[in-house]
């Protein structure tokens, strides 16, 4: 581990802010807390109002409670006992988090949240909850469970931990900008037009736009509200007919931006939200939310004034994850200036790192500040993951510097990408440190062989991701091997490197269509050893097949860098996955050496090299 000091990085911390020692003066004043409000119990999600990936700091009350910092879970708090219910990815996170001796984590897979609610809530117990962080189907869930423990559940008008973090943050207030029509290829008006014919398909009169994303997205702007995501907090409603309306604080709207959001639509403060969704209810109108990110508070004031809420797909999503060409246009291009940054980080790793010296910390300041070379960057697109050695194989790993490992011969993963203006990247090389052995190559050349798989993947329209994700794990399958997590997510454009609806994985059930950006990542983790990932971004795009009988789709890889050639074992291989790896790094050669020169081109020319 690491004694010195961290180096700086503009867009990442590398302090772990919670501390276990805290959980439990801060256990026992939440049960004092629900005591006194009649509970015997209370759900602490991790998510926000928006069930957001990143949280903004005031709303991190999971992590305040239980000093867990990961990206998804719940705690209940019991009388006597409480649980941290995470999923696989943070078992280990969990553990090393939280107080074990007073919050036991628990494995999702295993018990879910209702299941361990039915199984340890007292027979007459009541159990709070916060209903701006639960959805409708969550609450639901959550609603059953309660029922067959015999409890009773009970919504709380204010968050009992809010009374308690004495020293919480205030909301963020970041303003907001405009994302212009060059860089978004349709203006505002139009997609409005396009989101009203949705809503008269589905027979709805009006739309909440919960998700920040579709806020964004709808109205062409951006804001800095959350880590790593361009995204304004907010609302909107958007009636069948007439002006929609936008519910931002007014100290994130300068001049421009509000100029350009009062030209389509009315601007109002969030705290007429909760108004405007009670006159909708008493006009007795049909509202549809979003069934992903719609609070069950939104609906219970739509139903409760005399409207429908209707629980359902916000249209917007299908509409954001197909990119139109000015978007593409984007991508292509911040993929390729990012692509240069990572050949200027990978060139410098390797006439370093078998020196000694460097550690994980030392590998994410160094890429970071070649992306900062560009003069593009706006942020990273989420907390890179830098794992040497056994940290490679931990899928979400985020180093810090208690975990901060020297970088020495074996395996080294890097996962990190960037937000620009025209686009988000999201790229993985695993490096060889020395000479690997024979196992970790044939583990390599497996995850690439899906990898390639992918890539060159041909499939009908109307095909899912669910339908493709075999391919990526078939060359692993083989050997007895498999990886616990999606082959791929989908992009935004300069949004989430997390979008939906579209994925490959067991679950991406959602049609794959053109202008869809996704990522291309198969694995192999060998805990407590190493672990391997390879990831290009890919768009969907049409396929000409000379006498196909049906539309046909393959994959445009647009994301630009070598592949580590020590790592491979070309005997693995067939031809066609030899001649398209060639024809790849062909194509990284000729895209990336114009725009990178003196040590950095030399280790271009020699990595692309044809196997």
């Amino acid at each position: 581990m690491s004694a010195s000091p961290a180096p700086a990085c503009r867009f990442q911390s590398f302090t772990d802010p919670c501390d276990p020692a805290q959980v439990a003066p801060r256990l026992a004043a939440l049960r004092a807390a629900l005591a006194g409000l009649g509970l015997d119990g209370f759900v602490v999600p991790r998510a926000d109002e928006h069930q957001g990936e990143y949280v903004p700091a005031h709303m991190a009350r999971l992590a305040w409670l239980t000093g867990f910092t990961g990206s998804a879970g719940n705690a209940v708090v019991l009388a006597d006992k409480a649980a941290l219910i995470v999923d696989g990815r943070y078992t280990i996170q969990s553990v090393a988090q939280t107080d074990t001796a007073l919050v036991t984590p628990t494995r999702m897979e295993e018990t879910p949240l209702g299941a361990w609610v039915e199984a340890n809530l007292p027979a007459g117990g009541r159990l709070g909850y916060d209903p701006w962080l639960h959805t409708v189907d969550g609450l639901a869930k959550l609603e059953k469970a309660v029922e067959a423990a015999g409890g009773e559940l009970v919504p709380t008008v204010l968050n009992p931990i809010d009374a308690l973090w004495s020293d919480r943050p205030a909301p963020p207030v970041a303003p907001v900008t405009v994302h212009p029509r060059a860089l978004a290829g349709e203006d505002a008006a139009a997609k409005l037009a396009r989101i009203r014919e949705a809503l008269a398909r589905e027979k709805v009169d009006a739309l909440v736009l919960s998700d920040p994303h579709a806020l964004a997205w709808t109205f062409n702007i951006r804001g800095g509200d959350v880590e790593h995501t361009p995204l304004p907090l907010g609302y909107a409603i958007l009636p069948r007919e007439g002006r929609p309306t936008v519910f931002l604080a007014p100290k994130k709207l300068g001049n421009e931006a509000g100029d350009a959001i009062g030209a389509v639509a009315d601007i109002a403060a969030p705290e007429a939200l909760a108004g405007r969704l009670k006159a909708l209810g008493a006009e007795g109108a049909t509202v549809l939310l979003d069934a992903a990110t719609a609070s069950a508070a939104l609906a219970s004031l739509i139903r409760e004034a005399g409207g429908t809420p209707r629980a359902g797909t916000d249209p917007t999503a299908l509409m954001k994850a197909r990119k139109n060409e000015t978007e593409l246009a984007g991508a292509r291009a911040a993929h390729l200036r990012d692509g240069a940054a990572m050949v200027r980080f990978l060139a410098w790793l390797s006439r370093t790192a078998l020196a000694g010296g460097l550690t994980e910390i030392d590998a994410v300041a160094a890429l970071e500040a070649e992306r900062l070379r560009t003069g593009l960057l706006r942020d990273v697109s989420f907390t890179t993951i830098a794992g040497a050695g056994p940290n490679a194989a931990l899928p979400h790993y985020r180093v810090t510097e208690a975990s901060n490992r020297p970088i020495a011969p074996g395996i080294f993963l890097v996962d990190s990408g960037g937000q620009y203006e025209d686009g988000t990247t999201d790229i993985t090389r695993t490096v060889a440190i020395g000479t690997p052995d024979a196992e970790m190559r044939d583990r390599f050349t497996r995850v690439l062989k899906g990898h390639v798989a992918i890539s060159r993947a041909v499939f009908p329209k109307g095909t899912s991701g669910a339908q493709l994700d075999v391919l990526a794990r078939l060359p692993l399958w083989q050997a007895g091997l498999d990886f616990d997590h999606g082959t791929g997510h989908g992009v935004g454009s300069y949004l989430s490197v997390h979008e939906g609806p579209q994925r490959l994985s067991k679950l991406g059930h959602t049609a794959l269509e053109p202008g869809m950006i996704l990522s291309n990542e198969p694995g192999y983790y060998k805990e407590g050893a190493y672990g391997i990932r390879t990831e290009n971004l890919v768009v969907v795009e049409p396929r000409r097949v000379e006498g196909a009988e049906r539309e046909m789709y393959g994959f445009e890889t647009i994301s630009w860098c070598p592949y580590d050639r020590a790592l491979i074992d070309p005997a693995l291989l067939d031809e066609g996955e030899i001649a398209w790896i060639d024809a790849y790094h062909a194509q990284v050669l000729a895209k990336l050496a114009p725009i990178v020169d003196g040590e950095a081109k030399a280790w271009l020319q020699e990595s692309c090299r044809p196997l």
